[in-house]
Order: structure tokens, then sequence, then C-alpha cells
């Protein structure tokens, strides 16, 4: 059983150079666990720590490091070490630790790789970025449609464990071409003289090298697979991608579209790992954007400079009606970037959308307006053109904020754009210039003004 994970006592062994007993409890936890501790430590302690790892726990640690520490243990690691390390490591975790390393540290990992890592690795690197071939794994469990179950077994029981998963087998032809896939489960059950393409699934869910990353999740996700083949563009099966790496692409997926929901541009580092100058760097752009956009509210304000004079009283809700419009139309984005995210929604589905945000943007400006109109009747006595005014201003913009905020996105899928760049910064701001529009026209015409 593996120890609870205490970081504080690991880092009190450590400063108090326990290392016998560091050694110890660092053999005793878990990988994730232990690549958390080294993440944490300083660049000297960091080295330290992962020289005293077992041999056998390694390089599913060095997986699990972040960037920065990975590029710490290959700058401190001797060429044996290095070799030891690569050559340990599944292909897909070695092409994502070169992804991050600078040029001349890639040369020296491959230069101390073996031949056959070095070659897949080379080919690894040559996909697309963020495509279902540059996430998946080559070690793979395949098998013979001739096999019978029981020399399917033993094959695996001799291959399996240099293995990223043998649950799930995929049956190949002497040309690699992929027939179809079985399970352990299936194969333990089955009578040892079967053979393995009687017992087989030849329905296969399977994407291409091309194929987006996030795709290739999506489909792990919605066919509850621990694995989903990868072909090439003969259908010769070159690797799979795991439950593991969907979940990461995921994560990282989410995280972009968090950013750009946000309006800033996406980063892949830690948010303590970042630098300021970069920090800012990323959010600079879209904050210049929305600056200079949010000028076009100041020259409404500027042309209707004689209302305010003639009637101050209008000013007061002007921030009511443009934060209750953002916050509307931000609602009806989240909800259709949700959608598109998850697949619930295509293009094809934008008057459906309109339509259904159309009804309840009525149905909530309706309730909205009426609790204000009462509320400044009873606050203005004797000012009902004035409520009135407020009243019919937030029903429109209401309706207008809502039908905007859930037809942008599905308008930047269509032109292939990220859905999630139309997201709560950038309706406001379009959102406070109409509305302060529809409020200065509706007070035109209610009001002496």
């Amino acid at each position: 059983m593996n120890r609870i994970y205490n970081p504080v006592a690991l880092q009190e062994l450590l400063q108090n150079r326990s290392y016998k007993e560091l050694r110890e409890a660092l053999a005793d936890l878990n990988q994730v666990d232990l690549a958390e501790f080294l993440s944490g430590l300083d660049r000297e302690s960091a080295v330290l720590v992962f020289r005293m790892l077992p041999k056998e726990a390694a390089a599913d640690v060095f997986a699990e490091l972040t960037a920065e520490a990975q590029q710490w243990i290959v700058h401190a690691a001797s060429d044996a070490e290095l070799a030891e390390i690569v050559n340990d490591l599944y292909v897909d975790d070695a092409v994502d630790m070169l992804e991050d390393m600078p040029a001349n540290v890639v040369k020296r990992i491959l230069r101390n790789a073996d031949p056959e890592n070095r070659r897949l690795i080379n080919q690894f690197l040559q996909y697309p970025e963020n495509s279902a071939g540059s996430i998946m794994t080559a070690e793979f469990t395949d098998l013979r449609p001739t096999m019978t179950v029981a020399e399917a077994i033993r094959h695996i029981r001799a291959t399996g464990e240099d293995r990223e998963t043998i649950y799930t087998c995929y049956v190949v032809d002497p040309q690699r071409r992929l027939l179809g896939v079985v399970t352990v489960r299936t194969l333990l059950l089955s009578a040892d003289e079967k053979l393995v393409q009687d017992v087989m699934e030849d329905q296969i869910i399977s994407v291409t090298t091309g194929t987006d990353q996030e795709e290739a999740a999506r489909l792990l996700n919605h066919y509850d697979l621990l694995s989903l083949p990868v072909v090439d563009g003969e259908n010769r099966l070159v690797g799979i991608v795991t439950v593991d790496d969907a979940m990461d692409v995921i994560d990282q997926e989410a995280t972009e579209d968090f950013e750009k929901m946000a309006a800033m541009a996406p980063s892949e580092k830690p948010y303590l790992k970042t630098s300021v100058w970069e920090m800012a760097r990323h959010r600079i752009p879209w904050l210049l954007v929305l600056m200079i956009s949010g000028m076009l509210t100041g020259g409404i304000l500027a042309h209707y400079e004689a209302a305010f004079a003639s009637l101050p009283l209008l000013v007061t809700f002007i921030p009511m009606l443009t934060d209750t419009g953002g916050n509307a139309g931000s609602q009806s984005s989240a909800l259709v970037i949700r959608g598109l995210a998850l697949h619930e929604l295509r293009v094809r589905d934008l008057p459906r959308v309109f339509w259904k945000e159309l009804r309840v943007s009525l149905v909530v400006g309706t309730v909205l307006s009426a609790v204000n109109f009462v509320r400044l009747i009873i606050t203005y006595p004797g000012q009902t053109a004035t409520a009135l005014t407020v009243a019919f201003t937030m029903l429109f913009t209401v309706l207008m904020a809502k039908t905007i905020g859930g037809i942008l996105p599905l308008a930047a899928k269509a032109v292939r754009m990220d859905p999630a760049i139309m997201a709560s910064p950038l309706i406001t701001t379009i959102v406070d210039a109409v509305s302060l529009v529809i409020y200065f026209n509706i007070a035109s015409a209610l009001l002496p003004i």
C-alpha cells in the first residue's frame, strides 16, 4: 500500500539531509505524487531527489514532471542516464517532452535514444500539432486474426509489459491493416481453440493521424472507450490514443477556451511559472481591442449629451441597463459555446438557437422590465414616462443581448473561428453600445428632451 502523500514531511527530510529516510519514503509513493513533489522543488533539489528514485520508477515519474523540471533533469543527467530515461519512456511521453525542449537538448536526447525509439520519435514529431498522430502512442498490443485464443493470451503475456495498455487488443493483417478489436475479457472468456477472427469486433471506431486531437478525445468520451486506434491513409494501424491522453487534451482545450473567454491569448505554462512580461503580453492585445471598441460607447454618450443636460436622472440608469444586457448576453453565449464544444449544437442549428433565445429573452426581459417599472414608480413618484423608458429599454436590451449572445458563437464557428472568443468581454462591449442607442432613442420618443 502506498503511503499518504505528505509534501511537508518530505521537504523536512530533504532539508535535514535525511536521505536514507527520504529514499524509503519516496519508494512508497505514487508516480504522480512524486512528480508533483519534484516539480515544486528548486533545480538542485529536484535533480537530487530524482536520482534517489528507484530505477524502475524514474521514467514514469519523469513523464509526469513539468516541462521545466524535465529540462533540469535532462541538463543534469549523463548520457547513460539520459539514454535509460528516454528508452524507458512511452513514445508519446517522449514526444511531449521533446516538444517543450530547446533544439540543442532535443538533439542530445535523440542521440542517446535507441535507433528504433529514435525512428518512432522522429516520425511522431512530423505529425501536425494538436493532431491525433501527435498524441498517440506506438506501444499497443496487436494480434493476428489466425491466432487461436490461447496463442493470443500467450502473446499478450510475452509482450504486455512494454505496452501502455493491454485491455484492448487490435487485430491486424500482415500489412498492418486494421481488421478488428478484441478485449482481454473476451479472450479470457472464450475457448482456447477459437480463432481471434471469430471473437473480435469488426465494427471499429478509429481516427486518422491528421484528425484533430479534440475530436479524438470526444470520440473516446462519447463511446466510453479506453483507447482509440489511429490509422494512416491506407488504414494501417500506427498507434492508439489512450484515455489518459484524452483527459490531458480535454484539460488543455478547456483551459484554452477559458482563457479565450476571458479575453486572453492562450498560454500553456502554469500561472506561477509564467513570467510577468509573458502574462502581460497575452492580455494586452485583447484589452486594446476591447478598449478601442469601448470608445464607441463614449461616442454614443457624447452624441446624447443634450439629453443628460435636460434630464440628468437618465444617467443613473445607464450602469444597470448595460450591466444587465452584458450579463444576459454572456449567459446565452456561455451555453451556446458549451453546446458547440460538446457537439450538442451545429452551425445549421442557428435558426433554432435564434428562435429559442428570442423566446427566452422575451420572458426574461418582461420580468425584469416589470420589476424595474414597479421599483421606479415607487422610488420616483410622478416619473411614469421615465419608468416606462427604462422598462422598455430593459426589455429590448435583453432581447437584443440574448439573441446576439446566442448567434455570435455560431457565426464564429461558421467562419472557422473559435467560438470561445465570442464570450463575455466582446459580447458586453457590443451590448453596451447597442443598449445605449436603444435607451436614448426610446427616451427621445417618450420624454421631453
